[in-house]
């Protein structure tokens, strides 16, 4: 069951952190503040959700043996 937890909560880290990546980059591009070639769902996005999702993978709660 832990297992399935910390899955689930990185899942949740992953999604979250592209919808918010996603949103901040269209505002610099709505505001004219980044390079032309700075898209949504770039690698810079998907980098920086994959990290949080590791980082929330790796937080979350692990089973014990012993």
């Amino acid at each position: 069951m832990p297992e399935f937890v910390a899955t689930l909560l990185a899942a949740a880290a992953f999604c979250f952190t592209l919808l918010v990546l996603n949103a901040a980059t269209r505002l610099l591009l709505q505001a004219h503040l980044g390079p032309q070639d700075f898209c949504e769902n770039g690698f810079l996005q998907y980098g920086g959700a994959l990290v949080a999702a590791r980082a929330t993978y790796r937080r979350a709660p692990q089973r014990r043996l012993g």
